[in-house]
């Protein structure tokens, strides 16, 4: 930017509002203005703006199922399976998360898929899977996902040793969980299926929420209804279908403090065989029981958020997370240093062990009967298929150092004739397939940028 060029009107102090020689607004706007003309005009010339077309026009291919290797099932969901995938271009290992077609068709879950896709991709949060890629085959629509290879939280602790966690790593993976909370509260989402097995460990023993099925937008200074859950896990107002807004995380958020401290869920016990009005009669009416697995604050912390009037609830007060981050349970946390992932967690999971259940385990779904696509499927089919997501591809882009490789191939430094006597020739480096398919898009933006003068957002 050539800041000599700009034009500043002078203004005297006694015409604007403030200390400053011109007003905050006046001043955006002079910038604004010479940004979007001068500036911008000077900034299309470049090369810098070339190879921001580029990368666009690569980061709107088109995604398909050969993207991807693709491997084990990891394990199965509501519509269909889990399994491992990795793009070949990066390298880079995904999970991917199939909704059988006619599953969804038989069972009218169009909007629940669809409502999930959209959450997803709004949420950017270190405590939320991200979602990373969208793309359809003949039989499913395909979620491309954080891979989190620590296994989920349930099989953590009732499968690797006695159930329930020391409450230091309990502790821990709380406060994780109410940084997630609160970055979805902040979109005005409500999850509603908070549980052990949603809660996913990451490579270096993070947690993350996953499983958005349930999650759903609050409208500003409404409330919803719905009667979802999981049952043992689903609060009281949920059990009555009244009307809330993000009570039932924190509910969710004490039921699960309780199951990882105790080893069993507060009003049902670990393969128990009881039925569901019984349970919703303990979620209505019993008070939980502490042993002496809880210290004091841990059990103050869990009574605080399982009461059963929604309004004395911790985090229901008016200050959300704020509250529950200021409980005495969390004093040795530092929450800026825990959501910047600098924090180190209790539990590093071992590269070296499967933690899921063996894959002949793992139940396989029915095929689906009576069941027939037609093209009245195809508008939701294409509002769900959308290619790839900005943030989480750039960061991929990153991460894989991809980005770093082809800027520095391509602007490599001009020597001098003098410099070029003295410098030995480097033998060309071999060119993969990623940097061919940046070269296509290189001559493609070229084109269409110079022949045929398309504006920035075409691309």
């Amino acid at each position: 930017m050539q800041w000599q060029n700009m034009k500043w009107p002078l203004m005297r102090t006694e015409d604007a509002v403030g200390s400053w020689p011109w007003t905050h607004s006046s001043g955006e706007r002079i910038v604004h203005d010479h940004l979007s003309e001068e500036a911008f005009e000077e900034y299309q010339e470049s090369a810098y703006f070339s190879r921001f077309l580029q990368w666009k026009w690569l980061e709107r291919q088109p995604v398909t199922k050969s993207t991807f290797r693709h491997y084990r099932v990891l394990g199965k969901g509501g519509f269909g399976e889990v399994c491992a995938c990795q793009v070949r271009a990066t390298g880079k290992m995904y999970a991917c998360k199939k909704l059988e077609k006619k599953r969804i068709k038989r069972r009218k879950g169009e909007a629940m898929a669809l409502n999930e896709k959209r959450i997803l991709e709004k949420v950017h949060s270190r405590f939320v899977v991200s979602l990373c890629y969208t793309y359809q085959t003949k039989k499913s629509l395909c979620l491309v996902l954080t891979i989190m290879n620590g296994g989920d939280l349930k099989f953590h602790i009732y499968n690797l040793g006695d159930p329930g966690f020391e409450e230091q790593r309990a502790i821990f993976y709380a406060a994780e969980l109410c940084c997630g909370l609160e970055d979805l509260q902040r979109e005005r989402i409500v999850y509603r299926d908070l549980k052990p097995e949603n809660i996913l460990l990451d490579d270096h023993g993070h947690i993350r929420i996953s499983d958005l099925g349930l999650a759903l937008e609050v409208p500003e200074g409404e409330k919803i209804n719905g009667r979802v859950g999981t049952l043992g896990y689903m609060a009281p107002e949920v059990i009555n279908s009244e009307s809330y807004t993000f009570s039932p995380d924190w509910w969710g958020l004490g039921c699960l403090i309780y199951e990882m401290i105790e080893g069993r869920s507060p009003f049902k016990k670990y393969k128990e065989k009881v039925k569901r009005e019984e349970v919703e009669r303990r979620v209505k009416r019993e008070a939980e029981q502490y042993s002496e697995k809880f210290s004091e604050d841990a059990r103050s912390i869990c009574s605080m958020l399982l009461t059963k009037d929604p309004k004395q609830r911790l985090g229901c007060r008016g200050e959300g997370a704020a509250e529950v981050k200021g409980h005495p349970v969390f004093r040795d946390i530092n929450f800026r240093r825990l959501e910047a992932h600098m924090l180190d967690p209790p539990f590093h999971p071992d590269p070296q062990e499967v933690y899921c259940k063996d894959i002949l385990d793992i139940e396989q779904f029915s095929a689906v009967r009576g069941i027939h696509l037609d093209s009245t499927d195809s508008g939701f089919y294409s509002e769900f298929v959308t290619g790839c997501v900005s943030i989480p591809w750039q960061n991929e882009m990153i991460e894989s150092e991809c980005f770093k490789d082809i800027n520095e191939m391509e602007n490599e430094p001009v020597l001098e004739p003098d410099e070029k006597m003295d410098q030995q020739v480097p033998r060309p480096q071999k060119r993969g397939f990623f940097y061919r398919l940046f070269s296509r898009g290189c001559l493609f933006c070229k084109m269409m940028y110079t022949v045929y003068k398309l504006p920035m957002w075409c691309v």
